[in-house]
């Protein structure tokens, strides 16, 4: 497991797909009895996710993460040649609608929710983010002069620009002071210091002290790093503003299926249905293909107002 961490590392992974498969490879490892994978060989990756599919019930995507897993443990960590996989099953993929607010219920979640939570969801449905984007965002990502947020690193690893609603220009002031004040208290007894990306804190020593480069939601604890021993704090956990929301969806009496990531999905369908169009959703949203992005366009016929043929007829 060390040696899939190494190789994680050295390809610049997130710290997420990292956990992912450190996790299935130690269900894999479990499956076959805790057989070293390479006396098992690439022919025990059939059987377990095929096990998956079969009596486990997983979904396409929970499939098709297990088997990227397995196929990084055989071809990157243990260069084993895999070649053609026969008899694998695979979970047939459906697409589904993502699960979208209306701009009522937007604004009725919202009203229940304050405080720094209240913040980070209506940069949420503001910006279009990802939750782990925001809760990672640095002081220098904010331009507040500009009215833009820079997201650095995204899912797969991509940088993209997108916008910062004028409503939130000074809560996002305030929350800047909220930062530069606890930090000056880090300095004064020797801590001050974020985590840097890859290796960043070697090419700017003191960079990790700076007040650009702290998170916009620091976490209310200072940690020492297991490393260097340096007291380090990190951003907020995500589960604080996924709790408020999930709570702030109940209190607002909506019975939608609704996450805190719904909020983004809400940000493109209410853009679409604005008007903008379709390659700027993409952009904002930081999305690849614009395949993934179409899918808005479903969701936004089914918000028009059309009338049905029922509500035609002259019926006593």
């Amino acid at each position: 497991m060390d040696q899939v961490s190494v190789v994680c590392r050295r390809r610049h992974l997130s710290r997420r797909t990292e956990q992912a498969y450190r996790f299935w490879i130690r269900r894999y490892i479990h499956f076959h009895d805790r057989q070293h994978p390479r006396a098992v060989g690439p022919v025990g990756i059939v059987a377990f996710i095929n096990h998956l599919a079969a009596v486990r019930g997983v979904a396409a995507s929970t499939q098709s993460q297990a088997l990227n897993a397995l196929l990084f443990l055989y071809r990157d960590v243990l260069e084993a040649e895999v070649g053609h996989l026969s008899g694998l099953r695979r979970v047939q993929r459906r697409e589904r609608l993502p699960v979208v607010l209306s701009t009522d219920e937007v604004v009725s979640t919202l009203a229940q929710m304050d405080g720094v939570v209240a913040l980070m969801a209506h940069l949420l449905y503001g910006s279009g983010l990802r939750v782990t984007e925001c809760i990672t965002l640095r002081v220098k990502d904010v331009d507040l002069q500009a009215g833009l947020i820079h997201i650095r690193a995204g899912k797969g690893g991509k940088d993209r620009t997108t916008l910062l609603p004028d409503r939130l220009q000074a809560q996002l002031r305030r929350q800047l002071l909220g930062v530069a004040r606890p930090h000056k208290r880090d300095l004064v007894r020797g801590a001050g210091f974020v985590p840097l990306p890859n290796a960043l804190e070697r090419k700017y020593p003191s960079a990790s002290q700076s007040l650009a480069w702290q998170f916009l939601f620091p976490s209310r604890v200072v940690r020492a790093c297991p490393q260097t021993g340096r007291l380090l704090r990190w951003h907020a956990s995500e589960s604080g503003v996924q709790m408020a929301f999930k709570e702030a969806v109940r209190q607002a009496g909506i019975t939608k299926h609704a996450s805190v990531h719904t909020l983004r999905h809400s940000f493109a369908t209410h853009l679409l249905a604005s008007g903008t169009d379709i390659r700027t959703i993409q952009l904002l949203l930081g999305h690849r293909n614009l395949k993934t992005t179409m899918i808005y366009t479903h969701v936004e016929q089914a918000v028009r107002k059309t009338v049905s043929p029922l509500d035609r007829l002259h019926l006593p």
